[in-house]
Order: C-alpha cells, then sequence, then structure tokens
C-alpha cells in the first residue's frame, strides 16, 4: 500500500516569501563559465560569468542570489510605464534615420 505524503513536510517547505521554480543554464564560453537564472513566474533572466574550473554548485549559488537581488529590486521600484519621457516628445529621435 503507497504511503501518501505528509501534509507537514509540504508546508514547512513553502515558507512565506518562497520563490518558485528557477531554470539554470550553463554555457562554458572558453575558459569561462556563464551561466542564466531565469525566474518561471517573471521571466526575468540574470546572467553571470564565472571561470569554468568554479564549481557548478557556486556558480549556481551566486545566480540564484543575483536573481532574488534583481526580483526584490523589481518588486520595489514604482512602474515606468505611466510616466513619459519628456526627451523624447521634445528633442525627436536623437540618432538614426527619419522616414
Amino acid at each position: 500500500m503507497p504511503r501518501k505524503p505528509r501534509e507537514q513536510s509540504r508546508a514547512a517547505s513553502r515558507k512565506p516569501g518562497a520563490r518558485g521554480e528557477v531554470y539554470i543554464e550553463f554555457k562554458q564560453v572558453g575558459q569561462a563559465m556563464k551561466v542564466t537564472a531565469v525566474d518561471a513566474a517573471t521571466g526575468l533572466e540574470v546572467v553571470i560569468m564565472g571561470p569554468a574550473s568554479a564549481a557548478q554548485s557556486h556558480l549556481q549559488k551566486v545566480a540564484i542570489d543575483k536573481l532574488k537581488m534583481q526580483l526584490k529590486k523589481s518588486e520595489t521600484e514604482p512602474e515606468s510605464d505611466d510616466v513619459e519621457d519628456v526627451a523624447d516628445t521634445e528633442q525627436g529621435p536623437s540618432k538614426g534615420w527619419t522616414a
């Protein structure tokens, strides 16, 4: 007879403020390792670079810490969509071609 999972252990793993899934990608670029961490809920992505000789667990921790910091920063910053950029309206485009 299969055992049922205990509700207490499931609830204990969900702490207030805990994040959901994070996708991690490792890609070696020469002597460096590029680590990308993406928050599944928001789609926020951060990238770090480290030595390829470093432990993947250490690089992963650094990437996740950076992702947490960016998520906290994005929660505290006000949305800038409501603010109109005055420089664009007064001067027009500053570079490129205008048709």
